[in-house]
């Protein structure tokens, strides 16, 4: 008895992701490390936005390509941020652990990511928060874990890690936390999708149909 082998379509999908944060949070080397695998104290600051590929064989049939937008830390305060957003579907927020002011700046930078883009259904798109340079000595909040539970469930995070670039500390678990929420969201976007799809069809059957009755002209 033989039997034919089963083979499934691979599923190819791109995402668009932004890394966002006060300048000198430490995004671009999350990007390094996470991308190219290696770390260095040497960057310029990010002028505008800097781009990186990412391919990740999610399972056996799944292959995703992150391009990973990295926002220059002071663009919050200009007018490119709406272009430099659009279509994205999840985002990192980072903030440097060393320095309580970039975290203060967390909310403004949720605040500005949640009104310029979001998801087809209008809800806003998957975040996670970084809080980045965990190697060195914390200041504020991020020393409570509890806390910062409490802080990304009111201000709508996925969820968050302490994170090193240089240490390479939860830089993979992140993104695949942040991917996992992303594929989720489209599944149940397709589904909705496709109900809606059904409601429609529904809905151009003749009228004559939809009351029992038949027309014979």
């Amino acid at each position: 008895m033989s039997y034919a082998n089963k083979t499934t379509e691979r599923k190819d999908h791109l995402y668009k992701i932004l890394v966002i944060g006060d300048l000198g949070a430490g995004k671009t080397s999350i990007i390094k490390r996470y991308v190219h695998r290696f770390f260095t104290q040497h960057y310029r600051a990010t002028i505008g936005v800097d781009f990186a590929l990412k391919v990740l064989n999610w399972d056996d049939n799944t292959l995703i390509r992150l391009q990973l937008w990295d926002i220059a830390g002071q663009e919050r305060y200009g007018n490119m941020t709406r272009v430099y957003y659009k279509e994205a579907v999840g985002a990192f927020i980072v903030f440097d652990v060393t320095r309580t002011n970039t975290f203060e700046s967390v909310a403004k930078w949720k605040s500005d990511l949640d009104s310029k883009v979001q998801l087809s259904d209008g809800s806003p798109i998957p975040c996670v928060l970084l809080a980045n340079k965990c190697d060195q000595q914390k200041e504020g909040l991020v020393n409570h874990p509890n806390k910062m539970d409490e802080y990304c469930k009111e201000n709508g995070f996925t969820t968050w890690f302490e994170t090193s670039a240089k240490d390479n500390i939860n830089i993979d678990e992140a993104a695949n936390a942040l991917v996992a929420k992303i594929l989720e969201n489209d599944t149940l976007l397709n589904v909705d999708s496709l109900k809606d799809e059904d409601k429609f069809s529904i809905s151009k059957e003749p009228s004559a149909q939809r009351n029992g009755k038949m027309c014979s002209c």
